[in-house]
């Protein structure tokens, strides 16, 4: 028989139980993950949204943060949303001054950057490589969202902020992937849409 699908999400802080639930709809055998021996029999992991400073320093609290970036390292796919992003960026802007990342990818992420929790707000993007011939746009809801400044060459944009958004966040990147690393600015475990889910799932089992 093959073995299961086994995908850990990073259970120190932030919405851990809305990405499980995504993951066990797909049929993945989701492990929530507290401790570095966790991670050995993982193929992937979730790092969800919440606050970045205090995942930050909880990771670090719980001894992870080393077995994490080992395992990004040798190639274990991730997939960093809303504070997540931040989590596996490899420079951030506006960072406090202790603030330290996992890292991985390429890429320049500003915390807060579209504003405080009052400032929320949803958007529909235009994710072709997620669309298999679903005419649908992807609805996704910022929460204290960052986004992406900068990427590297090696790092391919999926979707950013349409035009029609008023203000600064207008084109801005919100979702990007280096190779089996995927982060998103937004929150699609809260929307019942599967399709960034999905994915990753797919990116892990390439893998």
């Amino acid at each position: 028989m093959t073995a299961p699908t086994r995908i850990g999400v990073l259970a120190v802080q932030g919405d851990v139980r809305e990405h499980v639930h995504a993951l066990e709809c797909l049929r993945v055998q989701a492990i929530t993950v507290r401790r570095p021996e966790e991670l050995d029999e993982l193929d992937g992991i979730v790092i969800p949204g919440g606050e970045s400073t205090v995942m930050d320093k909880l990771v670090r609290a719980f001894g992870l943060q080393g077995p994490l970036q080992d395992r990004i390292t040798a190639g274990m796919p991730a997939y960093g949303s809303c504070a997540g992003m931040i989590m596996l960026a490899d420079r951030v802007t506006d960072a406090t001054a202790d603030q330290q990342t996992l890292g991985g990818m390429d890429i320049t992420v500003r915390r807060n950057a579209f504003g405080r929790q009052v400032d929320s707000f949803e958007a529909d993007l235009s994710v072709p490589s997620i669309r298999d011939g679903v005419a649908d746009p992807l609805r996704a809801v910022f929460i204290r969202a960052p986004w992406v400044e900068d990427v590297g060459s090696g790092v391919e944009v999926l979707a950013s902020v349409p035009s029609s958004v008023q203000g600064d966040a207008a084109g801005k990147v919100v979702m990007a992937r280096q190779g089996p690393l995927l982060v998103t600015s937004f929150h699609p475990e809260v929307t019942g849409d599967l399709r960034v889910h999905e994915y990753f799932v797919d990116l892990v089992r390439g893998a």
